[in-house]
């Protein structure tokens, strides 16, 4: 008996749970600019013409704060417990948590204001004299908030898990539209080989089986460098076994860090493009310059490859492979990722840039 395999497990609900992290500082910051924010706003609900407009923001927003942060603190200790309830049951324990915290505080408010009157001997203003005056529009208030603040919560988790549902469907259909294109070309380069050099076929159909089983056998959305660097290497030696020695490929990414994680199938299809685009067409062949380098806390990868002219007709479909990178990317990396394009007269360039992301950090986010 092993105390270890239930820690995934609840990790994994924990991520998943919809109530947001109270402990992380953006929640906390949040937390206190809305309670400020609440607090002017009710004060300048209830000022009159006799004033006391900054005595009644002092305290409203004093209040506010320290409940906002204690429940705030209630709910980040809890949440790893409440993760493991049933959805019901940890919203119902939720909201009692909430509201229980605001009678607290509203206890200790009273009680500290009667302790300080009484030392004072007079009614300093501060500070509620009825009680249940109070406390009841208090835990109404609580209960009304609560309920609405616990359903906003879980309609975002849903809506998050949602688009999170729909960005990894659409990854795995992008992945779906590269694999049988590349295969289709793969099979084409293998049939020019059977007759004039069946040995060198063989050695392709080879090739061809361990570049599958690898980017087949892998359902994760990312893969590290290393691996997407051999897919790469695997199709170049295929084409290398057609072309000869037209195709010259130059590989400078010594400087990338082989854990860094990648989109699967990120640079096959980039090299195929410029084989197909740039090598293929032109009689003399060329070189496919591929450099990599990391810039701070982004890496750059750049294709350079010849330009055939414009008499000679490359493969088509450069645009839908370039098209599918940009969108994967922009999954993999919402705002933080590009794919520039700069052609001339005698080269074609395409550059990627995104987040360096090592495979220990990333472990959490894939997860699948």
């Amino acid at each position: 008996m092993s105390a270890t395999p239930p820690a995934p497990d609840a990790a994994d609900d924990e991520r998943r749970f919809f109530l947001p992290d109270f402990c992380a500082a953006p929640a906390v910051l949040a937390i206190v600019l809305i309670a400020a924010l609440l607090g002017f706003v009710l004060a300048l609900a209830r000022q009159s013409a006799g004033g006391g407009f900054w005595t009644d923001l002092a305290r409203t927003s004093a209040f506010l704060l320290w409940t906002g942060l204690l429940c705030a603190g209630v709910l980040c200790k809890a949440r790893s417990r409440l993760a493991r309830m049933p959805l019901w049951k940890a919203a119902g324990w939720a909201l009692a948590l909430m509201t229980g915290t605001v009678v607290l505080v509203c206890e200790a408010v009273y009680l500290f204001g009667q302790h300080w009157e009484d030392q004072l001997g007079v009614k300093s203003g501060l500070f509620p004299t009825d009680h249940w005056s109070f406390l009841l529009p208090k835990l109404w208030i609580a209960v009304i908030v609560g309920s609405l603040t616990l359903r906003y919560f879980y309609v975002a988790s849903q809506w998050r898990r949602s688009v999170e549902l729909e960005a990894r469907a659409r990854v795995r259909a992008l992945q779906a539209r590269i694999r049988p294109h590349f295969l289709f070309n793969s099979l084409n380069a293998i049939a020019s080989l059977t007759r004039s050099n069946p040995a060198r076929a063989e050695e392709a159909i080879e090739d061809l089986a361990d570049l599958f089983r690898v980017s087949l056998s892998d359902a994760r959305a990312r893969i590290s460098l290393r691996e997407e660097l051999d897919v790469a290497r695997m199709y170049q030696r295929i084409e290398q076994l057609r072309l000869g020695d037209r195709l010259q490929v130059l590989w400078d990414v010594a400087e990338l860090p082989a854990q860094a994680v990648v989109p699967s199938l990120l640079l096959q299809p980039l090299l195929e493009n410029a084989v197909g685009h740039g090598i293929e067409p032109l009689p003399g062949g060329g070189t496919v310059t591929v450099r990599g380098r990391v810039d701070g806390q982004t890496m750059v990868i750049e294709f350079t490859n010849p330009v055939a002219p414009s008499g000679r007709k490359s493969r088509p479909g450069n645009r839908m492979a370039l098209d599918n990178i940009r969108q994967r990317l922009e999954l993999a990396f919402p705002g933080l990722s590009s794919v520039e394009v700069q052609e001339s007269a005698d080269s074609y360039r395409v550059q990627l840039r995104f987040p360096l992301v090592m495979a220990e950090s990333a472990a959490g986010e894939d997860g699948s």
